[in-house]
């Protein structure tokens, strides 16, 4: 008898893969060259890497580190933008923990459309905070996914000033 298998369905994200980009457009592109921080949902900027908010989050504080140049491959990122991309994971993390105070964190790459991947052209880390119980009955019988904070409110919490 073959095994059953379980499905996790995330219906609320359609909308955003579904939804035609301006112009091919890529967003860690823009949000890269963005004067204004607050308004891409910027929270940290390194040298050669950035984090922003996703805004079609899986989960209260879910963001995303991505490199500044665009490349959709991990293995044409150089060591350093590699680097750089886990030391703003570490930093994020901590302040996530500090003020959201997760109980566990989902970490992950979709690389490529197959696999996953919105914007294939430019990768980017998930940081997705966890918590016992952020799982519930809304997203299947409502078709809502509840999410606690609004991103103005969570970019406050999280921006760290340039300097």
């Amino acid at each position: 008898m073959a095994a059953s298998i379980d499905r996790l369905w995330a219906p609320w994200r359609s909308v955003y893969l579904s939804s035609p980009r301006k112009g091919g457009a890529c967003i860690f592109c823009a949000a890269r060259r963005a004067s204004s921080d607050r308004k891409h949902h910027v929270v940290l900027r390194g040298k050669e890497a950035f984090v922003l908010l996703n805004r079609y989050p899986y989960n209260n504080g879910h963001v995303m580190v991505a490199p500044f140049r665009h490349v959709g491959r991990l293995e044409r990122l150089r060591p350093s933008e590699w680097g750089e991309m886990l030391r703003l994971a570490q930093r994020v993390m901590a302040r996530l923990q500090a003020t959201l105070h997760p109980q566990g964190f989902n970490l992950g790459l979709n690389l490529g459309r197959v696999g996953g991947a919105g914007i294939p052209g430019h990768l980017h880390l998930h940081i997705v905070p966890r918590w016992t119980g952020d799982t519930n009955f809304m997203p299947v019988i409502g078709q809502t996914k509840i999410i606690s904070q609004s991103l103005e409110e969570l970019w406050m919490l999280l921006h760290t000033p340039k300097g």
